[in-house]
């Protein structure tokens, strides 16, 4: 399956893991379940990753990258406190439904597998996300100055937890489209937390 000169081994190897840790779970998953997909034999597999750890920390950071490509570095560019967070809500849904971006959906679900000292490096990632989320809210408190019951670290946790759910119950050919969903929890999230 390593067949495009184009493609980096180790990049087809974790696109190859994250569809497999996906479907099946990290923990259901073997090295010879991955080298199998691959058409590698196991030597080949460790050739390029020392161990499944190590493949599921570069998956997750893989995912961090992302995310910090595709809705962080964007945002970061757009004015105004308001439309930053509401673009923020569409980008990071966008990633979440994403079906390339596997990645994603295994750093959602599969954190606890890692030893501990590569869980705090992926953790400190998240939280610095949670961060620039929480700043976010708290500049369109702000901005909007009315008075909220609400914390911005509040609202941060409720809407990254509302946003990372969708990916245990969506279905692409259900009744919500993706767009549907951005537009519904920007309701949500701007009545309810911000109202």
């Amino acid at each position: 399956m390593l067949r495009e000169a184009t493609i980096e081994p180790r990049q087809e190897i974790l696109r190859t893991a994250a569809r497999l840790f996906q479907q099946q779970g990290y923990d259901a998953t073997s090295m010879n379940d991955v080298a199998a997909a691959l058409k590698l034999s196991k030597g080949g597999l460790y050739h390029h990753f020392q161990s499944k750890d190590e493949i599921l920390f570069d998956i997750m950071s893989h995912a961090m990258d992302i995310t910090e490509e595709r809705v962080i570095n964007v945002v970061r560019r757009i004015d105004g406190a308001e439309e930053r967070l509401r673009t923020l809500i569409r980008l990071h849904i966008q990633v979440v439904l994403s079906p390339e971006d596997r990645e994603i959906t295994v750093m959602l679900h599969e954190n606890h597998p890692l030893p501990p000292a590569l869980r705090r490096k992926i953790n400190g990632r998240k939280k610095d996300y949670l961060v620039f989320v929480e700043n976010l809210i708290a500049d369109v408190q702000r901005k909007r100055n009315s008075p909220s019951s609400v914390t911005p670290r509040a609202a941060a946790f409720a809407l990254a937890g509302m946003i990372n759910w969708i990916y245990q119950w969506y279905k692409p050919d259900g009744p919500l489209t993706g767009e549907a969903i951005v537009r519904q929890y920007t309701d949500i999230f701007f009545r309810g937390a911000l109202g």
